[in-house]
């Protein structure tokens, strides 16, 4: 005998909200745009975050066990503006995220995976876990850095993205060291990315970095984009 999963009432209510503003003029072009790789109900991003927000004042922001499962049933709906939806939930519940979320990042880094979900996801919901809980840092990093998931050696070089003056810059040079050779677009791209955000914190570091490290010409480009002859210094 089959059992029937039930999905939680709130990712019903949110579902169906969703889908009532869908569009398929719009989400053509939008499917095009992601290369055809998920389906799209057609909202753009301005109105679905006023629906997402408005939602979630009428319903409340779900917490603990109950968010996560929520999260999990949204990831699995094919169409992508429900994975958005899921982030803005977990980016409602940043301050009260705990230790074990990073299973569930890693679960939706690892699921539907490209840039768009994996950078929000690397940079504000797993950089926060571990701004939380700095003890998770060297596990999650040496594992991810040595995964032969992509998804994740991008989101181990980009978590920090944020940190500015917190950076642990030997951590992020160790990573992009072990990096470098890849051919892979988006870990170059992610490299260039990295560095050239710490340069806003320290330009000279990453100048010096840069100049004794064997990079691919994008990730150097990029590292270098806004680095001018004098900007070898650190901010304040």
């Amino acid at each position: 005998m089959s059992v029937e999963i039930q999905q939680n009432t709130y990712t019903r209510k949110m579902e169906a909200m969703l889908r009532a503003h869908a569009s398929r003029e719009i989400s053509e072009p939008m499917e095009a745009y992601m290369r055809h790789l998920f389906p799209f109900l057609g909202i753009r991003t301005p109105e679905r975050n006023a629906l997402v927000k408005q939602f979630m004042k009428e319903h409340g922001v779900p917490a603990g066990e109950e968010l996560e499962a929520i999260v999990r049933e949204l990831w699995a709906l094919p169409e992508r503006e429900f994975h958005y939806s899921a982030m803005m939930l977990l980016e409602k519940r940043k301050k009260d995220a705990s230790a074990a979320q990073i299973e569930l990042l890693e679960e939706l880094i690892t699921t539907h995976s490209w840039w768009d979900t994996v950078d929000l996801l690397a940079s504000h919901l797993v950089g926060n876990v571990f701004t939380r809980y700095p003890e998770l840092v060297p596990v999650y990093a040496e594992k991810w850095i040595s995964s032969d998931n992509m998804w994740l050696r991008r989101t181990a070089i980009l978590f920090q993205l944020g940190y500015k003056q917190r950076t642990d810059t030997e951590l992020l040079f160790s990573l992009i060291r072990r990096a470098a050779h890849e051919p892979e677009f988006f870990i170059r791209k992610a490299i260039g990315w990295a560095l050239r955000e710490y340069a806003k914190t320290d330009a000279e570091a990453v100048q010096k970095f840069v100049a004794a490290t064997e990079l691919s010409p994008l990730s150097m480009r990029e590292a270098l984009k806004h680095v001018g002859p004098g900007d070898g210094q650190k901010a304040d």
